[in-house]
């Protein structure tokens, strides 16, 4: 019998308008690869923007990293490009979640796709609770979880922002924000 047909996989969201829902499950991957987990990675949104955790990554050999979205959504110059994007990104996700390959998958801001109606929390839902391995551990991260994700989910942690350096016209610091 195989260690992971004995884990209890666990499906965390974070979600919340505070920071440190990517950070948190970062650490979680970074934990989980230590342990000598098998990790992927992919985050929905970002784009091709280097971040300092992409970077620490490439240091493990049990860590897959895939970074598919078209960047920034709020900068969007052709909204059906990133629609169309997000939908290969989860055809994507599920492949790699029913490949049985890893022992934890995080999908980075799959949230704001929900929230920008590119996919349903009831389609994440049903995949969540019909498809996905049993001994898998899966992370959802972003703002706005769909009601539908937060009650498939085992954890859910809602970040709340109270103070920001940004509203202080503080721009993003690389080591804290990226």
């Amino acid at each position: 019998m195989k260690i992971r047909d004995k884990r209890t996989g666990i499906t965390l969201v974070h979600t919340g308008d505070g920071k440190g829902k990517s950070s948190s499950a970062f650490g979680m991957v970074f934990r989980a690869a230590g342990s000598g987990m098998k990790v992927c990675v992919i985050q929905f949104i970002k784009g091709q923007w280097k971040t300092g955790e992409q970077e620490a990554a490439k240091r493990f050999d049990n860590i897959e990293w895939h970074t598919l979205g078209d960047g920034f959504t709020w900068n969007t110059k052709d909204p059906e490009q990133d629609r169309k994007s997000c939908r290969e990104t989860w055809a994507f996700s599920q492949q790699k979640i029913l490949s049985e390959k890893y022992d934890m998958v995080l999908l980075d801001e799959i949230n704001y796709c929900c929230k920008y109606g590119w996919i349903s929390g009831e389609e994440i839902a049903d995949f969540i609770n019909q498809e996905k391995p049993p001994w898998l551990h899966l992370i959802l991260t972003g703002r706005n979880a769909p009601q539908e994700v937060i009650d498939a989910a085992d954890t859910v942690t809602e970040m709340k922002m109270m103070k920001h350096a940004f509203k202080q016209g503080i721009k993003a610091q690389q080591g804290v924000e990226f």
